[in-house]
């Protein structure tokens, strides 16, 4: 009975210990730029002409490009207070 208790006690910590542990680095998830280049390096070994690969790769480049727009209250500079509508910024 004793014995028993021990390896149970024991399967237990090893268990929690298991659980417990930092997941490794394949279990993240890719950063875009990860990605990016993985669509890179699939690209490089399809064997495509050189017209289809630059045609490839273009769309690759244009879709990895992050579009940024401006909010309609404009830009504002960190180092000065703005007062907008009776409020500070």
């Amino acid at each position: 009975m004793n014995r028993s208790f021990v390896f149970s006690l024991f399967a237990a910590t090893v268990v929690l210990a298991g659980c417990a542990s930092q997941p490794g680095p394949e279990s993240r998830p890719y950063t875009a730029e990860e990605t990016r280049e993985l669509a890179m390096e699939a690209l490089n070994r399809r064997g495509l002409s050189f017209d289809e690969y630059q045609q490839k790769k273009a769309e690759l480049l244009r879709a990895a490009q992050p579009t940024f727009g401006f909010d309609q209250q404009g830009e504002m500079n960190a180092e000065h207070t703005v007062v907008l509508h009776g409020r500070a910024s």
